[in-house]
C-alpha cells in the first residue's frame, strides 16, 4: 500500500528545470535512497514530497492520516527551548494517544458509556501507543538522545552548535516514528559510532517508510531497499542499495550507448540511401525520408559529467609533519596527551573519534592556531604542550568543515579568482569558467552568489578554491559533508594519486576504506592511537585487541581463583616433590627457541602491517595478515605460559 504517490511533477527555478515529469511511489514501510549530483534537485524533490514546497505542476497523493517527518539540513528552533523540550515535541501523537487511553480507561472504571465500544477503542488506542513507541517513552527518549550524541539535553537551543542542533532534530524525528521519514543528509556532523547505530536503528526499529538522501555510501547500501537517482530532471529507480544501484546504472548507460550507436548507424544508412535516390519519390520513400529526419533531429543522450579534481604538488623535504609529546587541553580537560606522530610522503591518515574528542583541535594546532601553554598563553580556549613541527618545504592546503574561506555575498567566480579572469593551475593559465567546469559548475552560473548555493555546491566551490594552490600536504576536516557521491569518488581518486601526504578527519567509512593508509583514532581521555591500514583494518585490530584484553582478564581471574596444585600441597607438607618427566625436560630444552621463533613471526607480521604500501597495492591481504598476527600472538603467549609452568616445576624439583 503506498504511503505517498507523486505523478508528473514539474519544477523550475528561472531557466533551470529541476524536475521534468517526475513520478515517485513510496510504499508503506519501504526504505528508499535518493542520490544525484549536488544541485540536481534532491532536497527540492524531498520538500515537495513532504508538502513543504509546491511543484509547478503535477499531483501528490498521501495516505490519509499519514504523518511525514522531515530532517532538513538547516533545522530552525525556538532559541529558549531546551534540547529535551524539542525532542519531546516529537511525541505529540504519542501524548494524544496516551491521553485518550487514560480517558477511556477512566470511563470503563467508572462504568460510564458503552462498555463494548469503550473496550474496542481502548484496544485500538493501545495499539497506536505500541506503534508510536510503547508505554515507556521517556526511557526511549533518553536512550535516543544519548545515542545520537546530544551531550547537553537541558541546554537551550540558542547555545548549541549547528551540529548539535542537527542531532537534536534527528532525535526528535526518530522518537516521533512518522509514517514517512525524510532524512536529508542525516550523517552530517555524526561520528562513525553514531552513524553505525543509526544504520541499525533505521533497519531494525524504525517502523515507517524512509526517504534517505545521503552521501554516505555504506549507510545507503545497508539501509536502502530501493534507490532513486535524479539526473537532469528525470528520476530513475533501481532495486537495492548503493552497490546494486551502481550495477544497474552501468547497465542503463550501456544500453543508452548501444541505442545511440544503433541510431547513428541507422542515420548513416538512411543518408546514403537518400543521396543515391532521384528527386521524384513515392509515398513509401517519403515515409522513409520522414523517419530518417525524425531520427536525425532526436537529441542524443547527454554524456554524464563527472568532477575532475587534481592538485599541483610541490617537492617535500625530509620532514613533512611531526608532533612530539603533543598535549591539547580545553578548560583543563586533556583531549590529547603525549602524542608522538610523524607524517611521511605518500601517507594518507584518516582521523576518527567521537565528536568533542579533539580532532579539529589537533588540526588547529598543526596550523599554528593554538598557543603553547605557559607564559603568555591564552587564558581561554585550547592550550597546547609539546611541539608541532612542519617541514620547511611543507606547503599545506586546509579544507575546513565550515567552508569559512568563502564569501557568501560574492559570486562563485569572485571567490575563485577575485577580479581576475584566469587562474594559474600547475604553472598553466586557465580561464576561470573552464576551471569551474571541472567542478561541475555550468559556465552561466559562475556569477551566481555563493550564498544562494546548496551545501554541496558550496563545498565544491571551497574545493575549487583550495586546489588552485600548489601543495604537498592536504588537511581535510569533514570533506564528505554535503558532497555528492560522484564528487566524493573524484576526491578519493585525487588523494590516491596524490604525490604528497594527506590528513583527513571524516566519519565516512567508505571514504576511509578507499583512501586511508593508516588511522589515527581519538579514543577519549587524551588517548590517541595510530593503527595501520584502512577503516576495516582498524576495526578488526580494535576487535582483536578487545578480545585479547577480555581473554587476559578471564585468565587472570581464573588464576586468582585456582587452588594450589596437589603436588604443591604435598611439597608444602614435606611429601613427594614434583619432578620433570623425560618428555617435559626435552620440551623445556627446546621451548626457548620456539618462543624466539614465535615472537619473531609476530615482529615480521607487525612490520608487514605497518607498511603503507600494503594498503595501497594489496589491501585484500590485510584481513588475512591480521588473523595470522592474532594466531601468532596467541601461540607466543601459550609457549611463554608453558615455559613458566615447566620452569617452576624444574625449580621445585631442584629444591627437593
Amino acid at each position: 500500500m503506498p504511503v505517498l504517490t507523486a505523478h508528473d511533477l514539474h519544477k523550475s527555478f528561472g531557466p533551470q528545470t529541476v524536475l521534468d515529469g517526475v513520478t515517485v511511489n513510496i510504499r508503506t514501510g519501504e526504505r528508499v535512497g535518493l542520490v544525484g549530483v549536488n544541485g540536481s534537485g534532491k532536497s527540492t524533490l524531498a520538500r515537495i514530497l513532504a508538502g513543504l514546497e509546491q511543484p509547478d505542476s503535477g499531483t501528490i497523493a498521501r495516505r490519509r492520516g499519514a504523518e511525514i517527518g522531515v530532517l532538513s539540513q538547516d533545522p530552525v528552533f525556538e532559541p529558549s527551548d531546551t534540547a529535551r523540550d524539542v525532542v519531546l515535541a516529537g511525541l505529540s501523537a504519542w501524548y494524544a494517544a496516551k491521553a485518550r487511553h487514560d480517558e477511556v480507561s477512566r470511563a470503563l472504571a467508572a462504568g460510564t458509556g458503552d462498555a463494548e465500544a469503550l473496550l474496542a477503542e481502548q484496544a485500538a488506542v493501545a495499539a497506536d501507543i505500541e506503534r508510536l513507541g510503547g508505554w515507556d517513552m521517556m526511557h526511549r527518549v533518553d536512550t535516543i538522545i544519548g545515542h545520537v550524541g546530544v551531550t547537553r539535553p537541558d541546554a537551550p537551543m540558542s547555545v548549541l552548535s549547528g551540529g548539535d542542533r542537527r542531532r537534536v532534530a534527528l532525535a526528535r524525528l526518530l522518537v516521533s516514528r512518522p509514517a514517512l521519514a525524510v532524512l536529508d543528509e542525516p550523517s552530517n556532523h555524526l561520528d562513525v559510532e553514531t552513524v553505525e547505530w543509526l544504520e541499525r536503528f533505521l533497519v531494525d526499529e524504525h517502523p515507517g517508510a524512509l526517504l534517505l538522501i545521503t552521501h554516505d555510501r555504506y549507510l545507503l547500501d545497508r539501509v536502502a531497499e530501493r534507490t532513486l537517482e535524479i539526473d537532469k530532471g528525470k528520476v530513475y529507480s533501481y532495486d537495492g542499495g548503493y552497490e546494486e544501484y551502481l550495477e544497474q546504472k552501468a547497465d542503463r548507460l550501456a544500453l543508452e550507448s548501444r541505442t545511440e550507436s544503433n541510431r547513428q548507424n541507422f542515420l548513416r544508412t538512411e543518408l546514403e540511401w537518400l543521396r543515391r535516390q532521384p528527386k521524384a519519390r513515392t509515398g513509401k520513400q517519403k515515409a522513409r525520408i520522414q523517419r530518417a529526419e525524425t531520427t536525425k533531429s532526436a537529441p542524443p543522450p547527454k554524456a554524464e559529467r563527472t568532477a575532475q579534481l587534481s592538485v599541483d604538488s610541490v617537492r617535500t623535504g625530509k620532514t613533512i609533519l611531526e608532533m612530539k609529546k603533543l598535549g591539547l587541553a580545553v578548560d583543563g580537560k586533556w583531549l590529547v596527551r603525549g602524542l608522538d606522530f610523524s607524517l611521511t610522503k605518500g601517507e594518507r591518515v584518516g582521523v576518527v573519534g567521537r565528536n568533542g574528542t579533539g580532532k579539529t583541535t589537533m588540526l588547529r594546532a598543526i596550523l599554528g592556531q593554538i598557543e603553547a601553554a605557559g607564559d603568555g598563553a591564552a587564558a581561554e580556549g585550547p592550550t597546547m604542550e609539546g611541539e608541532v613541527v612542519l617541514g620547511k618545504n611543507s606547503s599545506v592546503a586546509y579544507f575546513d568543515q565550515h567552508r569559512s574561506g568563502l564569501d557568501l555575498d560574492k559570486s562563485i567566480f569572485e571567490n575563485i579568482a577575485g577580479s581576475h579572469t584566469r587562474v594559474e593551475i600547475g604553472g598553466r593559465s586557465m580561464d576561470v569558467r573552464s576551471y569551474l567546469e571541472r567542478f561541475l559548475f555550468d559556465p552561466n552560473k559562475a556569477r551566481q552568489p555563493v550564498g544562494s548555493l546548496s551545501g554541496g555546491e558550496r563545498a565544491r566551490v571551497a574545493l575549487a578554491k583550495m586546489l588552485t594552490q600548489s601543495v604537498n600536504v592536504i588537511i581535510l576536516d569533514e570533506p564528505t559533508n554535503d558532497l555528492d557521491v560522484m564528487t566524493l569518488a573524484a576526491l578519493e581518486e585525487m588523494l590516491i594519486e596524490l604525490e604528497g601526504s594527506a590528513l583527513v578527519v571524516t566519519h565516512d567509512r567508505w571514504f576511509l576504506n578507499r583512501v586511508a593508509t593508516s588511522i589515527l583514532a581519538f579514543e577519549g581521555d587524551g588517548r590517541v592511537v595510530r593503527y595501520a591500514g584502512n577503516y576495516d583494518a582498524y576495526r578488526e585490530q580494535r576487535a582483536h585487541a578487545a578480545l585479547a584484553a577480555e581473554a587476559d582478564a578471564r585468565a587472570a581471574k581464573a588464576q586468582a581463583a585456582e587452588p594450589r596444585p596437589a603436588q604443591a600441597k604435598t611439597a608444602a607438607r614435606g611429601g613427594d616433590k614434583p619432578k620433570l618427566s623425560f618428555a617435559e625436560r626435552t620440551e623445556l630444552e627446546a621451548i626457548v627457541g620456539r618462543i624466539d621463533a614465535a615472537e619473531q613471526q609476530v615482529v615480521e607480521l607487525e612490520a608487514k602491517l605497518a607498511d603503507p604500501t600494503l594498503y595501497a597495492s594489496r589491501g585484500a591481504d590485510v584481513a588475512g595478515l591480521l588473523s595470522e598476527l592474532e594466531r601468532a600472538k596467541q601461540e607466543a603467549a601459550r609457549l611463554v605460559s608453558r615455559w613458566e609452568e615447566l620452569e617452576t616445576k624444574r625449580e621445585a624439583a631442584g629444591k627437593a
